[in-house]
């Protein structure tokens, strides 16, 4: 029988742009075997076991681009590479993390091939490769394999391991903003933008949320003397040690009340509409379970909200609903629960769900109304008796565009009483479109830290996207969120290029981080003397808050065995494509595949960047038509045609005449720095000082500051201290 199996020879996480797409990607290279033989539709069978098991395979559009393009493709004949990709991003795709990006490609080796595909999680990305591999096997040789028990393992690694929804609702409103991000645990704890331009989050806290703030509002009775200060409406209340003093102050605020915990949240432990010695009592006993203290409340008539503030104002609103159930003469309390409450398709225990299943054992508010009913849960209603189960539901129905901006400014300035960026204001209210004085209506606590899955996906109204709201607090609209980055590849000097980079910026004024093969810089200081061109190194000089540029060497192996540190770079410098550079252990063997290697620095230019470019080298220079932002080319003589050509529509240059460097744009000369100024070392190497001196220009440093720069600059690294 022929050999049917698939081998892994080598899978790699790529943290950053790579050969493939601007994303994170794992790439495996798969030897296929026999199976180079059997394209699909050889294999009888196939093509029906494979859509039974995964039905979704139709809306993959591969290369075709259109819906079922995968499937036409199955039916034609393709091999197993290409269709491992397709199966592994479907299984990612059931378990909930949604992807779609993917690739294969023959190595030139026969059965050979290289696959990537986006993943949003390094572990869940490699767990689902294998589940693919054992499940395409499964659908070549005809036997069994469980996709619901692989895509359960697989959700319940996503659940475990990748950003909660509500994190991953910022982070993606960042990327929307072309902002980066770095997971900096395996927690909710990411930081968006670099060094300097940096802000963390921690799904609803920032840096900039107080910790004192976070503190006041876990006090509700210190937090309600600060609103009230202010004029912002508040219960009357009391704090109580002891059910006797609890029924005191019930009597003395007045009948009925709200008894409920001093510092718990997720309204665990609260009592509310309480109007007798025995409710206060019982319900003082639970709350004191829940919290350090309790509180009595004068007791406000309405429905509950929940009112986000974000950055001084309301982004959105929810409310909850009463739940009641109906009884039917036959079904017990409980049963009525399960049957007319926990039933709702939109009621579960995971993330997903917006509304939460109501278990009665855990649910001391909800045995008490039903004990004021004269009810339990065993009890029996009669048929047309609704029953009141829990007076305030879940804070899960949008009411955003109903609320009133008498009451929205009140709800952003009882945020900025307490000092939080971020907060959920919860109040009760009547009619949430009315101002609160009109309905004595009050706001009864402030949260930081807030939940966010009640607006990202409400049970009932508009999802409200407040990833976006959040992302527009923390960064300005002005083009300052990023800080100014350089990335260097080629053969040819890229390191003395990248220490010379650094150093001007570093005499410009700015705080700079170099990562390159001479080691790690921080300004002038060298603080690692090993080669550190590598991803990790690079990611630990963007999380560095001090650093206000940044400057990278980079190696063709360092893109195809990790991806590039950062997303997008403001300048990207390419020396050469080096004809003779072996790379065949990646299977690179051609000048078409170097040139596909380098020209990854070429990709990751901004719109508002700029590529250097030498235009000695006719490879690089037609590398330059893929670069997003502008080009400045350098070489030795004005008359190589890229120079020439630039120069003619109007663009700059960097070239070498009568002993000068020249800074042209257009056929206009903009400065001129004599060579004779420069060290014998660096005289010698004209070429380095003009893509230095270029990325310079490009990140607008002055040709006066350049010059003097060139003069001052020491190769021999400073030791770190």
């Amino acid at each position: 029988m022929t050999d049917q199996t698939i081998k892994f020879l080598r899978i790699s996480h790529l943290g950053g742009p790579n050969i493939w797409t601007y994303r994170p990607v794992i790439e495996a290279w798969v030897d296929i075997g026999a199976l180079e033989d059997s394209p699909s539709n050889t294999i009888p069978g196939f093509y029906e076991r494979l859509t039974a098991w995964l039905p979704g395979l139709v809306e993959h559009r591969c290369g075709i681009g259109e819906r079922g393009g995968f499937l036409q493709r199955l039916k034609e004949g393709t091999w197993a590479a290409h269709i491992l990709e397709h199966v592994t991003l479907e299984l990612q795709n059931m378990a909930g993390m949604q992807t779609g990006f993917g690739k294969a490609r023959e190595t030139g080796v026969r059965g050979v091939y290289k696959m990537a595909f986006r993943t949003r999680q390094e572990q869940v990305g490699r767990a689902a490769l294998h589940s693919g591999r054992e499940l395409l096997e499964a659908a070549i040789q005809n036997k069994p394999f469980d996709v619901n028990a692989a895509v359960a393992r697989l959700r319940e690694m996503c659940d475990d391991l990748c950003l909660g929804p509500s994190t991953q609702n910022i982070v993606q409103a960042a990327t929307d903003r072309n902002i980066p991000h770095i997971r900096l645990n395996e927690g909710n704890l990411v930081q968006l933008g670099y060094g300097a331009q940096q802000h963390r989050i921690w799904t609803a806290e920032t840096d900039r949320t107080s910790a004192i703030a976070e503190s006041i509002a876990s006090d509700k009775q210190l937090t309600k003397t600060l609103l009230q200060s202010c004029g912002v409406p508040v219960p009357q209340g009391e704090e109580v040690d002891s059910p006797q003093a609890a029924w005191e102050v019930a009597q003395d605020i007045g009948l009925p009340v709200t008894v409920k915990p001093s510092d718990a949240n997720h309204g665990r432990g609260v009592f509310t509409d309480l109007n007798t010695r025995e409710e206060i009592e019982q319900a003082y006993a639970a709350a004191d379970q829940e919290g350090s203290s309790v509180l009595v409340e004068r007791f406000i008539r309405g429905e509950a909200h929940r009112l986000l503030v974000v950055g001084n104002r309301m982004v959105a609103a929810t409310r909850g609903k009463m739940q009641t159930v109906v009884g039917d003469g036959r079904a017990t309390v409980l049963e009525l629960i399960d049957s007319q409450i926990n039933s709702d398709p939109r009621c579960g225990e995971e993330e997903e769900f917006p509304l939460e299943p109501l278990k009665l054992d855990k649910e001391p508010i909800a045995q008490m109304e039903l004990q004021r009913q004269g009810l339990s849960g065993t009890s029996v209603p009669a048929e047309g008796q609704t029953v009141l189960v829990k007076r305030h539901g879940d804070l899960a129905y949008d009411v955003t565009d109903r609320v009133h901006p008498r009451v929205a400014a009140v709800a952003a300035l009882a945020a900025r009483v307490v000092g939080l960026d971020i907060a959920g204001i919860d109040l009760v209210a009547e009619d949430i479109s009315r101002p609160l004085d009109e309905q004595d209506g009050a706001i009864i606590e402030v949260n930081a830290g807030p939940g966010l899955l009640m607006h990202l996906k409400p049970a009932e109204g508009e999802p409200r996207n407040v990833g976006k709201a959040i992302v527009q607090h923390l960064f300005a609209q002005d083009g300052t969120d990023r800080i100014p980055i350089v990335g260097v590849i080629g053969t040819h000097n890229t390191t003395r290029i990248a220490r010379l980079v650094s150093w001007l910026l570093h005499i410009s004024g700015k705080q700079v981080g170099l990562a390159c093969k001479d080691g790690f810089f921080l300004g002038a200081r060298q603080i690692q003397n090993n080669d550190c061109t590598d991803w990790q190194t690079g990611q630990n000089l963007l999380i560095n808050r001090n650093i206000e540029a940044a400057v990278f060497e980079h190696t063709s192996r360092n893109i195809l065995a990790e991806g590039l540190a950062y997303d997008r770079c403001l300048v990207g410098v390419v020396t050469d494509i080096n004809p003779s550079e072996d790379l065949s252990e990646f299977y690179i063997d051609s000048p078409e595949k170097r040139y596909n290697v380098i020209r990854t620095q070429v990709d990751v230019v901004l719109p508002q960047g700029t590529a250097v470019m030498n235009a000695a080298d006719p490879q690089v220079v037609e590398m330059a038509k893929l670069c997003d932002g502008q080009v400045i080319f350098y070489g030795q003589d004005e008359q190589l045609s890229a120079i020439a050509n630039s120069r003619a529509q109007g663009e700059r240059a960097v070239f070498i005449r009568d002993a000068f460097i020249v800074l042209a744009k257009g056929f206009d000369d903009v400065a001129h720095i004599p060579l004779s100024s420069l060290k014998p070392s660096k005289a010698a190497q004209p070429e380095m000082v003009m893509a230095a001196v270029a990325t310079a220009w490009a990140l607008d440093i002055s040709p006066e500051l350049i010059n003097a720069g060139l003069r001052n600059f020491d190769p021999t690294p400073k030791k770190h201290y």
